[in-house]
């Protein structure tokens, strides 16, 4: 069954949650204050409307409270961003999700409950930093400060051996979520299923760990 999604903020991060999620099957309302911008959303949501997100009145009206989720991504300016999660936090929507521009702006979202906070040029520069750190990581999921998700190419030195050899979760306290071979994942691998050589591991741990893996272990 499909939600309700509200994208507030149509930049090319907020047009892209827009149409990806329209064609994920959710019903979805577009929302920005440029009607230039609204008539290029109208085939890739189920109603674009133009409308300044500040006014309270305006997003009441809009029936708002009714959503599942709010994403927000008002683009360059802080204030108005800051302004609108604080309306629909109020509003009693059940999920907000804002766009930082800043750490300063992270922070303040954070003061006044946005329920999640995304920094896309962060994120994609921490995942590409840590491809770039080592040719055995395909992707990088941070899920903390110290924890995270990785998938590392396995190498000729774990090949033809099962996961209950190679250990991972004693040897350095990871554990091994799924297994993609070609085109198939398994998603709940056995101690006695084997790892062969361009297998791609899906790993999570602390991080200081996952590199140990990394380095001695692959």
């Amino acid at each position: 069954m499909g939600k309700q999604f509200a994208v507030i903020g149509l930049g090319r991060f907020g047009s892209n949650v827009c149409k990806e999620l329209y064609q994920l099957g959710h019903e979805v309302l577009a929302i920005d204050a440029n009607e230039n911008i609204v008539d290029r959303l109208k085939h890739h949501s189920s109603h674009a409307v133009v409308a300044n997100a500040t006014d309270e009145a305006i997003l009441k009206s809009l029936g708002l409270r009714n959503f599942d989720y709010a994403i927000i991504a008002i683009g360059e300016h802080i204030q108005p961003s800051i302004l609108c999660t604080l309306i629909l936090k109020e509003m009693g929507i059940k999920q907000v999700w804002v766009k930082a521009q800043n750490t300063q702006h992270h922070k303040v979202l954070e003061k006044i409950g946005a329920d999640r906070i995304i920094q896309p040029e962060k994120e994609m520069g921490m995942r590409i930093a840590h491809q770039l750190d080592s040719e055995k990581i395909i992707d990088y999921i941070e899920l903390s400060k110290e924890y995270s998700i990785v998938e590392v190419v396995a190498t000729a030195k774990i090949s033809n051996r099962t996961l209950v050899e190679v250990d991972v979760r004693k040897r350095f306290g990871c554990t091994v979520l799924a297994v993609k071979r070609d085109e198939q994942v398994n998603i709940s691998p056995l101690p006695n299923d084997f790892i062969y050589e361009g297998d791609i591991l899906v790993v999570m741990g602390h991080k200081n760990d996952i590199k140990r893996f990394e380095n001695k272990g692959m």
